[in-house]
């Protein structure tokens, strides 16, 4: 992806999502900078805004020190923001903003206060500047940290692939010592967890490279020894809360994060669509990862093409290849799941994986159909209905269901024909069906389902046994009404009992600290992995995503390593 496509598609998602980890009546007239270990003096105090939970800074008190250049228009009441070859406009009160002379929709405008410029500060700091960003409770500060120190600049995003929450799909850093002021240090984290193997109790976590959201950074693009250095960071960070296995995802969007004969190199490793970074960074992750004695498994997107309108992709892309595959769709191109020969294709892009790397597992996210279908506005796939309904089936519905079972089925005898002791699972949408669509289905009134939005007919596939586990996506608290955690766990529970299929629970660190029902304290992630310990067929959880359980939301970190310590062993089974 071009640079300004990528920092457009950035902001995007930065300014969407929360950052501060409190409640909405948390007071922010007090709340301080704090920039590598020392108080910024600011003549306006930073603010929340609590209805979008965004944190507003002074944007010269952090822009300025570290090179950026800041203009203020009195007659457009609009900052314009340059930083290398990057370039932003935030006009007052306006719901857009210009970035690199792309509009973008924002959630916070800028402000001005006191005739100060107010901006929102995580994508100033982490996305312009490079500066790592962790709200510190206890202080009831904005740590940033500059240099070697910060983040590489990841940020939270699409979840590519953890269709919890389809604004978001879907995540870093914090194990390090917070810094601290002199006058407030903070508690020494509990001891590292005992290492613990996954197949005693998965303690996975998803590690994204669209949007280089988890790893690697774009700041890495050409620097082979920092994306290395970044991802051993990356091991090192989730390992010592008590994590075992990593879900990379190695095919973003129809492309390779290692060397491939049948799909491009993604661009998310160099910044240029099909252009190899020097090295083979699936092996090497591969080799650190099992030299901590965790598990890697292989996350692929299967059907998606590109993240939004076709950049400037190679010639061996499958858009290139075969136009006739792909569907636009809401502004993003797909691989038309119903043409057997795509579905082929796909399955066997995994297969090369399989053939050529020692991974412990196949991982897919719920990106089959795009959800959000509507009469005005569908995915044109009618004429190949048409086509491939070799079945008769009389509702598309029920056809495109049949496209998904197909390839699951084919995928999992590809998988166990070449390796037949791999694992081989999938993350669909946390809620199959709702009970008044179907009485088997959960308690729950969800606005969309795996099985009539994405068209994953997630109950056949385990009762078929062609998963060897399934890790829905219960993004939702325990004071949810409308779709409760514990009610769909004990739902998953039920549906995977006597089948021999385990059932992971995808969590989600990446909603504490926002302003939906029941994550204001870090203590409901707990009580859901407390949960699921009481429930046999849950065999352990994994998190969406890094960047999210690194950032530390709301303490979190010291509570994970209390959980998974040597006080609260896995449960054996």
């Amino acid at each position: 992806m071009k640079i300004q496509a990528r920092f457009f598609l950035l902001l995007a998602l930065v300014l969407v999502w929360p950052f501060i980890g409190g409640s909405e009546t948390q007071a922010a007239a007090d709340i301080r900078l704090i920039l590598d270990g020392k108080v910024l003096t600011t003549d306006v105090p930073p603010y929340l805004k609590p209805k979008v939970s965004v944190t507003m800074v002074p944007l010269r008190a952090i822009s300025e020190s570290f090179g950026a250049r800041v203009d203020w228009s009195p007659a457009k009441k609009a900052a314009t923001i340059r930083m290398d070859a990057n370039t932003m406009v935030l006009a007052e009160g306006q719901k857009t903003a210009l970035v690199n002379g792309v509009s973008i929709p924002l959630d916070a405008s800028v402000e001005v206060v006191r005739g100060r410029t107010m901006v929102p500060i995580r994508f100033v700091s982490e996305k312009l500047l490079g500066i790592r960003v962790v709200w510190d409770a206890r202080q009831n500060a904005v740590i940033l940290t500059s240099g070697e120190k910060g983040n590489g600049g990841e940020s939270p995003g699409e979840g590519a692939g953890t269709g919890g929450n389809p604004a978001s799909p879907a995540g870093p850093t914090a194990p390090a010592p917070t810094p601290t002021t002199p006058t407030t240090p903070l508690p020494t984290l509990p001891a590292k967890p005992p290492v613990v193997s996954a197949s005693e109790e998965m303690r996975g976590v998803w590690v994204s490279t669209v949007f280089n959201l988890d790893w690697p950074s774009s700041k890495s693009y050409g620097d082979i020894e920092k994306q290395k250095a970044d991802y051993i960071r990356l091991l090192d960070d989730i390992q010592a809360m008590g994590m075992n296995a990593v879900f990379v995802q190695v095919r973003p969007s129809a492309d390779a994060i290692y060397p491939s004969e049948l799909v491009p190199w993604t661009s998310y490793l160099t910044g240029v669509a099909g252009k190899g970074p020097g090295y083979d960074p699936l092996r090497f992750m591969l080799d650190e990862t099992h030299r901590r004695k965790m598990e890697f498994h292989a996350w692929f997107n299967p059907f998606r093409a590109t993240v939004g309108a076709a950049p400037s992709l190679p010639v061996s892309h499958v858009v290139n290849r075969h136009p006739d595959w792909i569907v636009n769709y809401g502004g993003k191109l797909y691989i038309n799941p119903g043409i057997p020969e795509a579905r082929a294709h796909v399955i066997e892009a995994i297969l090369e994986v399989v053939r050529g790397y020692d991974i412990d597992g196949v991982h897919l996210d719920d990106y089959f159909y795009p959800s959000g279908e509507t009469a005005s506005a569908p995915f044109g796939d009618n004429s190949t209905f048409r086509k491939y309904n070799n079945a008769g089936f009389a509702d598309k519905g029920d056809w495109r269901r049949d496209n998904i079972n197909q390839f699951v089925r084919d995928l999992s005898e590809g998988i166990k024909a070449v390796k037949p002791g791999l694992s081989f699972g999938i993350s669909p949408y946390g809620v199959w069906r709702n009970k008044a669509d179907d009485p088997t289905g959960s308690d729950t009134k969800a606005s969309m389902t795996a099985y009539d939005s994405t068209y994953a007919d997630v109950r056949t596939w385990i009762q078929e046994g062609w998963v060897d586990y399934v890790a829905p996506q219960l993004y939702w608290s325990m004071s949810r009404t409308i779709v409760r955690y514990d009610l769909l766990a004990d739902w998953w529970a039920n549906e995977v009992r006597g089948t021999g299929v385990k059932l992971y629970i995808g969590q989600a660190p990446y909603k504490l600290g926002t302003s939906e029902t029941g994550w204001s304290n870090a203590q409901e992630l707990m009580n859901q992995l407390a949960y699921n310990r009481g429930i046999p067929e849950i065999r352990g959880s994994l998190f969406f995503s890094a960047k999210d359980l690194r950032r530390n939301p709301l303490g979190l970190i010291p509570l994970l390593q209390v959980f998974y310590g040597e006080n609260n062993p896995p449960i054996a089974y």
